[in-house]
């Protein structure tokens, strides 16, 4: 199961970064998907990497907005967020699959507890 860190409250317009590792230092093994999930709604894909960090891919709603990055030598996986809205308020998690081509959440696994981000207005 991977865990995810970095949430907290910020005010529109701020940044947050997310964290995702795993615990037993495999994260270099995985593509990685980020997701959030809003009160009251399905959870939707906000973006995904490839094992080596070639390959990224974005929902529109953070495209240009949100930066998907790792660092395999520290097993992690990060998403830098600016200009959040507060539409961007929910928890955040993270979660492994073998190939990065969508968000299609059977697809994913070992999905961690999540990380609430909260953006007020």
């Amino acid at each position: 199961q991977l865990v995810e860190s970095g949430g907290g409250l910020v005010q529109a317009g701020g940044s947050l970064r997310l964290s995702c590792v795993s615990p037993e230092n495999n994260l270099d093994r995985y593509d990685i998907g980020w997701f959030r999930q809003a009160p009251g709604k399905e959870r939707e894909g906000v973006s995904c990497i490839s094992t080596g960090g070639g390959i990224t891919n974005y929902a529109d709603s953070g495209k240009g907005r949100f930066t998907i990055s790792r660092d395999n030598a520290k097993t992690t996986v990060y998403l830098q967020m600016n200009s959040l809205k507060p539409e961007d308020t929910g928890v955040y998690y993270c979660a492994a699959t073998a190939f990065c081509s969508g968000f299609q959440k059977s697809r994913y696994h070992y999905w961690g507890q999540g990380t609430q981000v909260t953006v007020s207005s």
